[in-house]
């Protein structure tokens, strides 16, 4: 498979909130993640039930929240000769 989704491509509109997940870390920080929707399409039907069968594609947007000071590290500034 060439990783290009085959199929019809269908409109959609996004209804409800931006529903954010957030992650409570084990070393204190604190990330949110929600997904965005960026294209639906349909594939076809399912064979037993005569369904449409739909594929979506997504990406994961993760923001840092909050992170305790002691887990930030600044590196050195390089130096160009």
């Amino acid at each position: 498979m060439s990783g290009q989704n085959t199929g019809e491509l269908v409109d959609f509109e996004a209804e409800g909130e931006d529903h954010w997940v957030t992650l409570k870390l084990k070393d204190g920080g604190v990330i949110k993640i929600k997904m965005e929707i960026t294209a639906v399409f349909r594939v076809g039907n399912d064979p037993n039930t005569g369904l449409p069968i739909y594929g979506v594609q997504a990406a994961n947007v993760i923001r840092l929240a909050s992170i305790p000071k002691e887990l930030i590290r600044k590196s050195k500034p390089t130096s160009y000769s």
